[in-house]
């Protein structure tokens, strides 16, 4: 059985910047499916496109398709985008949406139909045999099955998941699983009870969304990961945009000291998302202890070194670096009276549990991650390349405008200690929170 690709919007919207397909005849300007199919080099180039942003797509492609249609032959689920099995016959196919936009219409046979999204859209679809309409679907959640299969280890990442699965959950009345990484689960269990944890994903629910951020010619999904925030990249992958992420933390662990006391996370994914200005974190530990806090850092490891670059705990801080559970760090969090970090899984996890956060962040847009009044950036400097749709890969750790020259990471180099130190007496004083 041959599989065709095919995309709600027409495909070449997606194709005018490939050079390996400008030059071939395009069908009739009247969208056609069928021509589609025949173009070999567009069906390779969008398998290559979906092969390279899901890890899993092989098995997506392949798996036996779950939902029955009560016509042998005929299947249809939602667990890697749209799937629908056709048997060899006189049949056509009209894929839609609920609202009534047509996607896909065109006679089928012994073919398996995938749709390029791999998102939440309300799909509509009818089949037709000798011209006799035999099967309607549409999708609907509520009442089904779905799972979330998480494709990132990032801590901030599947912090920002979870809200937006409780919504799916919430909004669309679904018996929802999810599959996050072993060290999460315990916190989201604890925040999330009415959420089912799961060890391994499949292909045999209603419908199966694996939410990651993509960078790709085609709409996998539904908003690039560079022109969105990550609660938004994925609340839209689910179909709940606009929603507000309730904080239900309660802890579980008394606090480690009656001293007020403030958390600092001074390392991040790569060292280049660090505050680069020299001695700047030392400025900092000294101006809390002064004002009478205690400082605890509570990084992974005291020293990091990655691309030429070393971070080190600084030498005021306590040393609560280590291997601590998520539930451990949450606990201490929850204590601690605001945490001053970076664009980093612990500011996330600081969010989560109600801790304010004094982000110190250059490199991307104040959009981009979770709200906070008390963001530190130098926009007067380069700035905000990661939301840039012409950046390539600023996680490569190469600076994308600058790199080699003088300028290089200056988006992180010149945050100076003075925005820090004023983000935070702001923070003191609108939470009441002077020792």
């Amino acid at each position: 059985m041959q599989t065709y690709f095919f995309c709600a919007r027409d495909v070449r919207d997606y194709l005018q910047n490939f050079p390996q397909v400008k030059t071939l005849k395009f069908p009739p300007d009247e969208f056609n499916p069928t021509g589609f199919m025949k173009i070999e080099r567009i069906q390779n180039f969008l398998r290559k496109e979906i092969v390279g942003c899901h890890p899993n797509c092989d098995e997506g492609l392949s798996a036996p398709i779950a939902g029955e249609t009560g016509i042998d032959g005929l299947r249809l689920d939602f667990n890697f985008g749209l799937r629908l099995d056709v048997p060899k016959g006189n049949f056509r196919v009209r894929i839609g949406e609920v609202d009534g936009q047509i996607f896909f219409d065109a006679k089928v046979s012994d073919m398996r139909i995938v749709s390029v999204e791999k998102y939440f859209i309300r799909w509509q679809v009818e089949v037709f045999l000798d011209d006799e309409k035999i099967f309607a679907h549409a999708l609907d959640l509520e009442g089904q099955d779905v799972l979330i299969n998480s494709l990132t280890n990032a801590l901030g990442d599947n912090l920002a998941i979870l809200p937006a699965v409780d919504e799916l959950r919430r909004r669309h009345r679904c018996n929802v699983s999810l599959r996050l990484p072993k060290y999460l689960r315990e916190f989201a269990a604890h925040v999330y009870p009415e959420i089912n944890l799961v060890d391994a994903a499949d292909y045999e629910h209603y419908a199966t969304y694996s939410p990651n951020f993509i960078r790709s010619s085609v709409p996998i999904n539904p908003i690039d990961a560079r022109d969105g925030s990550i609660s938004e990249v994925f609340g839209a992958i689910f179909g709940v945009e606009h929603f507000k992420p309730e904080k239900s933390f309660k802890p579980t662990e008394p606090p480690v000291t009656d001293a007020p006391y403030v958390c600092i996370g001074v390392q991040a994914s790569i060292p280049q998302k660090g505050w680069l200005y020299p001695n700047g974190w030392d400025i900092v530990v000294d101006y809390l202890k002064n004002l009478g806090y205690r400082v605890f850092c509570i990084d992974k490891n005291a020293q990091e070194t990655s691309g030429g670059l070393t971070i080190r705990k600084p030498e005021g801080a306590e040393d609560f670096t280590g291997d601590f559970s998520i539930m451990e760090r949450a606990n201490m969090l929850y204590h601690a009276k605001f945490f001053v970090g970076l664009s980093s899984g612990l500011a996330w996890l600081a969010d989560a549990v109600n801790c304010p956060v004094v982000m110190i962040c250059g490199f991307s847009q104040d959009w981009a991650e979770f709200g906070t009044p008390w963001r530190v950036a130098n926009r007067n400097v380069c700035n905000g390349c990661v939301n840039d749709i012409r950046t390539e890969n600023f996680w490569s750790g190469i600076c994308q405008r600058h790199n080699g020259t003088p300028r290089e990471f200056e988006c992180q180099k010149k945050i100076y200690p003075r925005q820090v130190l004023d983000a935070i007496e702001r923070l003191i004083v609108e939470q009441n929170l002077l020792p």
